[in-house]
C-alpha cells in the first residue's frame, strides 16, 4: 500500500459519510459536481487522488465548505478504521 493510501481512504470516507449523511446517492453527486459517477466511486473507495479543485467542486456539490471537508478527511484519519 503506498503512503498516500491512508489519507485518501480517509478523504474517501469524509465524501461518503457527507453524501450519505444528505441521502444523496452518487448519481445525485454526480450531477450536481459534473463528474462521473466512477470517479466519485474512485475516490470514496481511495483509489483516486483528486485536485484541490476537483475537491472544492465536490465541497460544493455537498454544501459544505473546502475546509468542512478536509477537517472531516482529517478527522476521519485520526479514527482510522473506525466507521
Amino acid at each position: 500500500m503506498s503512503e498516500d493510501a491512508p489519507s485518501l481512504e480517509a478523504l474517501g470516507r469524509a465524501v461518503r459519510l457527507l453524501r450519505q449523511s444528505r441521502r444523496l446517492a452518487q448519481d445525485e453527486l454526480a450531477v450536481r459536481t459534473g463528474l462521473h459517477r466512477t470517479y466519485l466511486g474512485g475516490i470514496e473507495r481511495g483509489e483516486r487522488n483528486p485536485t484541490w479543485k476537483t475537491l472544492a467542486t465536490i465541497a460544493a456539490g455537498l454544501g459544505v465548505s473546502l475546509s468542512q471537508l478536509v477537517k472531516r478527511a482529517e478527522d476521519e484519519a485520526r479514527n482510522g478504521d473506525a466507521p
